[in-house]
This record gives structure tokens, sequence and C-alpha cells, in this order.
């Protein structure tokens, strides 16, 4: 497949609300389909995160456990890790709008639910709709860019959605909190309410089809399994989907641990480890728009890749070297850099394994980016809770689960991409 600049997209005229957009109408309309792309994949870190600082007030207010409240998180991140694997072949199938469209109706609905339940068990139930519906901006998101955009614009396009949805986790908490200052939790999902009626409406009137009917799926469910055994039968795009589920997985281990590192193992308080988590997202955010903007088009995806890559192993080797008390003992400031290295390294990691995988395909965009999605939501659910197998005291567990997660991220890259054989890499499924 070569890589090539973006592609004006077919929009059936059925599925848009007006007339179909020129390419130079749709060049000038790229700055609003970027926030909408962004505001959809930002849509589930907001659901996740904003929710964060509320999560004592929930203990108390629903006479509910600690353990059980906890389980709100976890059924909206099993709903998101799921809802992308039949979200992403109904968009084949259907056209983008159509399942975009429900999946934020129905994620609209759930989140008020959540806002009124009566109950811990309600509550855990609504969440779960909520990340199943959410799953929809995810997956969608991607195969939309999937179908405008190829090669080096897609890896570009990608950095830049990386910027705007990578603001979310950064800003999240901190408006739960201020949230919180003048409502209850309740409050939190009136406000994740209104965000998705508002991206609703700008999808409704900004976003249109990108999948021509030509280039849909007509079968049900066994043609979506016969694509997803496709794509998964090809080597390369396994192996780009597996190495970018392990970096994640590194990432999710930081997510994890990072509060209890940062303020119970080096003392800091919530301010600091607010500053320190926020520098961070900011370091992937523009070491993301660096690899968009200057290193895409120049250098080799697959080698910038391998970069990234090597970086997180060698920021997670450090990191477990001081952990251990290699170095003697560490101050909060070494600890610190080192993670801010290795969430930058992320900046390029993931939008390129992403763009690789998906350069595999043409025809199953959004089973590919289920595919995508499921495989690191649920690989970095699995290595999550790793992170505190020995207490809360000790960061050994964390900087092991990131050396391991990246050590295999490289296996796969290199025994499955083979990024050195240019045939491989070219050639995809479908194409």
């Amino acid at each position: 497949m070569s890589e090539q600049g973006a592609q004006a997209p077919s929009v059936p005229q059925s599925d848009v609300p007006s007339a179909v957009p020129s390419p130079g109408a749709i060049r000038r309309a790229g700055l609003l389909v970027v926030l909408v792309l962004g505001g959809l994949t930002a849509t589930p870190p907001l659901a996740m995160d904003m929710y964060l600082p509320s999560l004592p007030e929930v203990t108390r207010s629903l006479h509910a456990p600690a353990a059980t409240v906890q389980l709100t998180l976890t059924a909206c991140l099993a709903g998101m890790a799921l809802g992308q694997l039949a979200v992403g072949p109904m968009s084949d199938k259907w056209g983008r709008r159509r399942p975009l469209l429900t999946g934020l109706a129905i994620y609209i609905v759930a989140t008020a639910l959540c806002a009124i339940a009566p109950n811990v068990e309600s509550l855990i139930a609504f969440r779960l709709a909520q990340g199943l519906a959410g799953a929809a901006g995810i997956v969608i998101a991607r195969a939309v860019v999937r179908d405008l955009y190829d090669g080096v614009a897609m890896a570009r396009f990608f950095s830049t959605l990386m910027l705007v949805s990578g603001v979310a986790p950064i800003v999240a908490p901190l408006v739960g909190g201020q949230i919180l200052r003048v409502t209850d939790w309740r409050g939190v999902f009136v406000v994740l309410t209104a965000v998705g009626i508002l991206l609703t409406a700008l999808v409704w009137r900004r976003l249109p089809e990108t999948l021509a009917p030509a280039d849909r799926h007509a079968g049900g469910t066994a043609e979506a399994l016969r694509s997803m055994r496709a794509l998964l039968t090809d080597l390369p795009f396994t192996g780009y989907m597996l190495t970018g589920g392990f970096a994640f997985a590194a990432l999710f281990a930081y997510i994890s641990a990072s509060p209890f590192v940062i303020q119970e193992i080096y003392g800091a308080s919530p301010q600091t480890f607010s500053l320190l988590f926020g520098v961070n997202s900011v370091g992937l955010v523009v070491v993301g728009q660096i690899n968009g903007k200057l290193l895409v088009g120049r250098v080799s995806m697959d080698k910038v890749l391998a970069a990234g890559l090597a970086v997180v192993v060698l920021a997670s080797t450090t990191l477990l070297l001081m952990a251990t008390g290699a170095f003697g003992e560490v101050g909060l400031i070494p600890v610190a850099t080192a993670l801010f290295v290795l969430m930058s390294a992320m900046g390029v990691t993931m939008p390129n394994a992403q763009t690789l995988a998906l350069m595999r395909t043409r025809h199953s965009a959004g089973s590919a980016s289920a595919l995508l999605g499921t495989s690191s939501f649920l690989i970095g659910a699995v290595a999550s809770p790793l992170v505190g197998i020995a207490g809360e005291h000790t960061a050994v567990p964390m900087a092991v689960v990131q050396l391991v997660a990246g050590l295999v991220a490289v296996a796969c890259f290199v025994g499955m991409c083979r990024p050195w054989n240019t045939r491989t890499t070219a050639e995809g499924v479908g194409s």
C-alpha cells in the first residue's frame, strides 16, 4: 500500500443533512473535523477521569463499600473495550454516521441515568451502558480518519488528533474537582450529559458520512467475524496491534500506580501529583505534534516507532533500577523525570502503531479500529491491577510491568511486523 496524501471522502447524499461538500470545503472545515473527532476520542477519558474526584462522595452518598464503588470504573472500562467490537463492524456495514449517532444518543441517556442512580448497583449498570455506548466515538473516530486519509497524511492527522484528545486527561480531574465545589457527584454526570448533547449536535451538523455505499459490507455477524479473522491472520497487522496494545499497557501501569508512587512513596502532595500528571500529559501531546509535523513524511514510521519503543524500554529500565535501589536513595525529581520520558515516548509509539496497522486495510477500517481499541483496553486492564501486587509502598511492580510490557511490544514489533521487510509493510489486507 503506498503512502499517499489525503483522499477526498465519498459521502452518500442520504446520510448527510446537506449536499456533499467539495474537497475545498472539507479542507476549510479541517479544524472543525479535528475538534469533532478529538471530542469523540476525548469523551471516554472525560467520563472516566472527571468522575475520579467524586469517588469518596459516591461511597458516602450511596452507602456502599469503596471496593463496590470502584466497580463503577471497571464497568465503564469494560464497556468501552467490548463496545468497540460491536460498533466497529456495524460501521463497516451501515456507514459511520448511523452507528455513531445511535451510540451518542444511548451515551446521553445512560449518562443522565447515572446522575439519578438510586443505588450503587444501578450506577454500575448505567456506567456499563455508558462505556458500551461511548465506545462508538472511539472506534468510529479512528475509522473516519482511515476513510479520509492514508499513509503520511493519516499519521499526521492522528498526531493532530492526539493534541485535542490528549487535553482531556489533563483537565478532566480538575474540572471534576471544581464541579464538586458547587454541587455533588451527580452534577458531574449532568455536565457529562451536556457535553454529550453538544457533541451529538456537532456530529449531526458537521461530520458527514465518510464511507461510500460501495465500500460497505452487506453481511451480518458472520461477515464481521470473517473480516476480523482475516485481519488477525495478517501477521503485520496483528503485530502492530499488539505492539500498540502493550505500549498502552505501560501507560495504564503509569496511570494506575503513579498516584501511590508519587504521593505515598515520595511524599508529594495531591497538588504536586496533579501538576506532574499534567506535565507528563503535555509531554505526550508535544511529542505527538513533533511526530506529526516534523518526523512523519521525512523518517520512516517504522523507524520512529522503533525509537519510541526503545525509549519506553530505557525509561522503564531506569525506573526499575531506581525502585530497587541500584542508584542508592533517589528523590522525586529523578523518578518524575523518568516517568516524563516514558510518557512522552507514547506520543510516537501509539499514533504510529495505529497508523501502520490501519494502513494494512482499506475495506474493514471499522473492524480494524475495533480490534485496535479493544486489544489496547483489555491488555491495559490486565496490566493495571498488577502494579499493586506488592502493596502501595513500592514502585517495583509498576516498573516491572512497564518494562515487561515494553519488551513484549518490541518482540511483537520485531518478530511479527518485520519492519526491515518493505514488501511486508507495504501490502495490506484487502488492498
